[in-house]
């Protein structure tokens, strides 16, 4: 493709991310009943969310967007699912024997390369790799520590990465790849802050530890006194630490998602994931790299586990948790609920794949 044409390409679909924005923030009428074949909870205008049958009901909380065609999805009783024709159909590619685990979080590289996390104490967390489409899989890290609980994993390129396990011996613990996943270090703690009385990383969207571009990496935290955000400029060697607004103080409550778009602007959500409780001022935004965090003027309204941005864009994201999907249009000051379906995570890719899972065997792609 000659220069002109990816000029051409890239203006194009950044003028449809902005028609895919304003469409979402247009003024919303009464929601349709949950259910909805293609446009569950909306008021049926403009790009919505598009269930797309997964043949199964296990819980997805790990969701890798690869493309509009392109996805990966893992859960629990150790299910890897991908799809290659944007959804209409579904590949069980679950690694063998791994019936027992619970998936929290996948990485993809592409259509065929992808690293998946296992959660829980001990030898519960693992880490396998796949170079074949979920064909074959390689468990390269299982956990041998029981103090050990790894929560997600993140990737600045298709060679170096990071996944974090809670609290060790007073501080988190990160362990590095710098091989796409085939072997992994853990890394030395001496950069790292100490950990709060009760504090932990919750693995709930495989967005507790987020990276952007080549060697910054955050990690959200709740459970102690602060919901706090720490940040790492050098692939996680050295970290500074920072209270976000969002409530915490209890172990059901604090940062549950970050993304940022770049290494200076970035969106935190959260709450209390308990049903009955309510969770205020959920949202938070940082426009200093996280060393510092600002309350959102108008919070998503209610517990949120998942959060992307909309690519092309420096204003638009998405919130998703179990009781719908918000939206902001000015970088997380103000949030607008525009689905009441359930989704525990959400992801988007250049080509506006914007792809969400969760309970159920749930997983929808945003349709225009």
């Amino acid at each position: 493709m000659t220069s002109m044409g990816k000029t051409r390409r890239t203006v194009s679909v950044g003028l449809c991310a902005a028609a895919v924005a304003a469409a979402l923030a247009a003024p919303a009428q009464a929601a349709q009943p949950s259910g909805s074949a293609t446009a569950e909870g909306t008021d049926g205008r403009g790009p919505s969310w598009s269930l797309k049958d997964t043949g199964t009901n296990v819980r997805f909380r790990g969701l890798a967007a690869v493309s509009r065609k392109a996805a990966w999805v893992a859960g629990s009783k150790g299910t890897v699912l991908r799809t290659a024709d944007g959804g209409r159909s579904w590949q069980n590619v679950s690694p063998p024997g791994a019936g027992e685990l619970e998936f929290r979080d996948i990485e993809a590289f592409d259509g065929r390369r992808a690293v998946v996390l296992a959660i829980g104490e001990g030898e519960a967390s693992r880490v396998f790799r796949t170079e074949d489409g979920g064909a074959s899989w390689t468990e390269s890290f299982r956990n041998t520590d029981a103090k050990a609980f790894y929560d997600c994993v993140t990737f600045f390129d298709s060679r170096h990465g990071l996944a974090m396990s809670d609290p060790v011996d007073g501080k988190y613990r990160i362990l590095s790849t710098g091989d796409g996943g085939r072997s992994w270090k853990v890394l030395p703690n001496t950069g790292m802050p100490a950990a709060l009385p009760g504090e932990a990383a919750f693995a709930a969207s495989g967005q507790c530890l987020v990276s952007s571009g080549s060697k910054d990496v955050w990690l959200a935290t709740g459970g102690g006194a602060t919901a706090r955000v720490l940040h790492s400029a050098d692939r996680g060697l050295n970290w500074t630490v920072a209270e976000s607004t969002i409530p915490a103080g209890d172990p059901a409550r604090g940062v549950f998602a970050l993304a940022f778009r770049d290494r200076t602007h970035g969106i935190a959500v959260g709450g209390d994931y308990r049903a009955d409780q309510a969770s205020p001022s959920a949202g938070a935004v940082s426009r200093d790299g996280g060393r510092s965090w600002q309350q959102s003027k108008t919070p998503p309204p209610a517990y949120r586990s998942g959060i992307t941005w909309l690519p092309h864009s420096r204003s638009a994201a998405l919130a998703v948790g179990p009781t719908g999907t918000d939206l902001t249009v000015d970088a997380g000051r103000s949030w607008r609920t525009v689905d009441t379906g359930s989704y525990d995570t959400v992801d988007c890719t250049p080509d506006l794949g914007c792809w969400a899972s969760g309970e159920k065997g749930r997983v929808a792609r945003l349709e225009f």
